[in-house]
């Protein structure tokens, strides 16, 4: 394997071992706490413009098998991992981490030390960086690292958003239409496994568009970057409330809170992992929650708006859920579906469709 370097702006170098493709990428450098579900993550739309470290020494180890993926292909911009396994075993596998990589053209390092990494990320929030094999002076990868864009002002939904209306299921009493702006297959899947019918549609769909369907309620899903560069599906929703049931995820979840007139922010270094403790204010109870955003609504910014805080995060008290006062519509900005993760939160999903029986 080839030499490597990780560079981060602020001028950390971390030495290691090219792994899948060969050569240079860059993005915005985040960490992963999950134990597994590596190709969950790898497919995770979200991670649009994101490398991923992922926190959990060994990673490869099950190699990548044909039920995990949550979308056709991976779109993370890199991967780090402190050791990746080149020999798996599992009854599931049907190739290596490495060749998958290699095949859809994703550049990853091996051989850091990726503890060190995610307390840096913790300490100075996240970075921009580049993985290279390229042999320049520190100086000079600092710079490259520096010039990398930033995640914000630009529009990552219209890049992973599905091209075509797409229609899944008999669901002869229900139909959902899933406004996709990076929409991982488990949520479409969780719906399908409760008798609706969904009908996929591209993140630009106007309100109009999305009501031709007929629906009985519409699912905003998850997606990458910054919910101010998507505001475009924030007015949609502003325009669906009142006239049909909403319930939004992680994005989504974004997007209606700014389409009530509320305000997000940037979080120093993001939630991303599978253990993220969720306090119901409804009931007390705390449900672990898989996670993956880096921006949050503003706590005072729903003051003297038409909203009600759900739930909370445990770890740093930041919001996790919403509902309107008004209308029937409602959001979470953790994943339900899990997919890598718990399935404590899969009540949500039942709870949206007895609001569309109702």
């Amino acid at each position: 394997m080839l030499n490597a370097k990780l560079v981060l702006e602020e001028g950390s170098i971390f030495k290691g071992k090219i792994f899948g493709k060969e050569g240079e990428t860059s993005g915005e450098i985040v960490f992963n706490t999950s134990m597994t579900g590596y190709q969950e993550i790898l497919t995770d739309p979200s991670y649009k413009g994101e490398i991923v470290c992922m926190t959990y020494p060994l990673i490869g180890n099950y190699g990548i098998n044909s039920d995990d993926f949550e979308s056709i292909k991976p779109h993370v911009n890199g991967f780090i991992v402190k050791e990746f396994s080149n020999n798996p075993e599992n009854w599931r596998l049907k190739k290596k981490l490495e060749l998958y990589l290699k095949e859809n053209n994703i550049t990853g390092i091996t051989g850091i030390d990726t503890r060190a990494l995610t307390k840096t990320l913790r300490r100075q929030g996240t970075m921009r960086g580049i993985i290279t094999t390229e042999d320049l002076g520190e100086e000079q990868l600092i710079e490259k690292a520096k010039n990398v864009p930033a995640l914000s002002g630009r529009d990552l939904v219209s890049q992973v958003t599905t091209s075509k209306v797409r229609k899944y299921g008999e669901g002869k009493n229900l139909r959902v239409v899933l406004v996709d702006s990076g929409a991982k297959d488990n949520i479409k899947n969780s719906l399908l496994q409760r008798g609706a019918e969904v009908i996929v549609v591209p993140a630009s769909f106007s309100a109009e568009e999305i009501l031709a369907f007929n629906p009985d309620g519409v699912m905003f899903s998850n997606g990458p970057g910054d919910p101010r560069d998507a505001a475009y599906v924030a007015k949609t929703i502003k325009a669906l409330l009142g006239k049909t049931v909403i319930f939004g995820i992680c994005l989504g979840h974004q997007l209606l809170a700014m389409a009530c007139g509320a305000e997000t922010y940037k979080l120093k270094f993001g939630h991303r992992g599978a253990n993220h403790p969720v306090k119901d204010l409804k009931n007390g109870r705390v449900y672990i929650s898989s996670q993956n955003h880096g921006f949050a609504v503003k706590k005072d910014s729903l003051e003297n708006l038409d909203i009600e805080i759900t739930h909370l995060n445990v770890n740093d008290n930041t919001i996790e859920g919403i509902k309107h006062k008004k209308y029937p519509a409602f959001s979470v900005q953790y994943h339900p579906e899990g997919s890598p993760g718990p399935q404590d939160s899969h009540y949500l999903f039942d709870q949206f469709i007895e609001m569309l029986k109702k």
